[in-house]
């Protein structure tokens, strides 16, 4: 049957994909306080468009570079090419099961984020749904993000808080720059404390100090020490306290922290997150939808961090898709607290035709228009990749 026709049995239309495209930006690429630090001409995160023979596109966000986006987009193109769009986690399932022989967990995963996140926004589109709506239903209809932060000298860092709480943020996370670098507690100590009389008490603070940035230099008694100080300034988590695969030394921290621990970012795949969630190393998992395999995977994911009870909180960040796909899962998952939402980043804030927004207690309202919710601005965007007409952008 022809992509674009209506079956009589069922009444549902097919939309098959004609061509998956990719739109690496660059230019503004915000610091990630890696120690060896990206450039804002670099490519680390890129745009994904899925074009149909119905006109409907879908768009979705990869957390990698473009050349490796590009790279893994041919691989999968014999297996995407004429799929039905409005089926995502079967097409996602498919590309999964037959290409984990060339890149599982890795580049290939990574690109399958977003193409899911692309599908998923086009079956919305196609049925006049958000996706929230059709992971199952909407249970809330705004979440709180806390504003991630890079961290700096404590003087320093009072003037960016102070910054991002006058433009209405509750929720604060500051992470890697000099914590846990300098071999210095003192430091550590007085960053986090000038936070929080910054934002006050009745602000949450998170604290993220990075710990698969390359060569970290820290271990688990370092981790437990910094855990006791943390607890001192009422830190809602202590995130990546430790190398992102050490599986007994974050099951042994959770026991011990009076700080719940939270962790998973830089996992993909469901089964990655197994362990830990099963094996008691999170009190917090933080999956990343342009990582893990998409929306499609990241459900499973959610859905096993419920089993096990443990807490949910996205971290697709990185982009305004990103962070769109997480706010239709934040409506979708029961007890989804929080979204995270990088500071000042052009990727965030400068490539939709509406910006989000705050509302006056802090919080972000979820879109409630078909697919992602969301619409690309082509001049905005077209300042961030040289590959623009590929999105086709009205």
């Amino acid at each position: 049957m022809a992509g674009s026709e209506l079956t009589e049995a069922t009444g549902v239309k097919t939309a098959c994909i004609q061509s998956v495209a990719c739109a690496p930006l660059s230019g503004e690429s915000p610091k990630g306080g890696w120690s060896n630090e990206i450039r804002p001409e670099d490519s680390v995160h890129t745009l994904i468009a899925v074009h149909t023979d119905i006109g409907v596109t879908g768009y979705g966000s990869v957390f990698t570079s473009g050349e490796l986006a590009r790279a893994g987009l041919a691989v999968l193109e014999p297996l995407f090419a004429g799929e039905n769009a409005l089926e995502p986690a079967r097409v996602s399932e498919k590309l999964h099961q037959n290409s984990f022989w060339m890149g599982r967990g890795g580049t290939l995963t990574h690109v399958i984020s977003g193409v899911d996140i692309a599908l998923w926004d086009i079956l919305g589109k196609v049925a006049g749904l958000s996706v929230a709506t059709l992971l199952g239903g909407r249970h809330v209809e705004r979440v709180r993000p806390y504003c991630s932060l890079l961290m700096d000298e404590p003087a320093a860092m009072r003037d960016v808080l102070a910054q991002y709480k006058a433009q209405g943020y509750r929720a604060f996370k500051i992470g890697w720059g000099p914590f846990g670098r300098r071999d210095d507690p003192a430091l550590d100590e007085a960053i986090v404390r000038i936070a929080r009389d910054e934002i006050g008490d009745d602000a949450a603070l998170m604290v993220d100090p990075g710990g698969s940035d390359a060569f970290w230099p820290n271990g688990l008694k370092w981790a437990l020490r910094t855990a006791d100080m943390l607890a001192g300034y009422s830190v809602a988590w202590f995130e990546e306290a430790l190398k992102p695969d050490d599986l007994e030394g974050f099951q042994i921290l959770r026991r011990q922290s009076p700080v719940p621990i939270s962790g998973g970012e830089v996992l993909t795949r469901r089964q990655s997150f197994m362990p830990f969630l099963r094996d008691g190393a999170f009190d917090i998992v933080q999956p990343d939808v342009t990582k893990v395999g998409g929306i499609s995977e990241q459900k499973r994911i959610y859905e096993l961090a419920e089993t096990f009870g443990v807490q949910y909180v996205g971290h697709g960040w990185n982009t305004a898709l990103g962070l769109a796909a997480d706010l239709q899962m934040a409506a979708a998952f029961p007890n989804t607290d929080y979204v995270e939402y990088i500071g000042g980043s052009a990727y965030v804030d400068g490539i939709l035709a509406a910006p989000f927004a705050l509302d006056n207690e802090g919080y972000l309202p979820i879109p409630n228009k078909p697919g992602l919710g969301v619409q690309l601005d082509r001049e905005r965007v077209a300042k961030v990749t040289r590959d623009v007409d590929v999105l086709r952008l009205t």
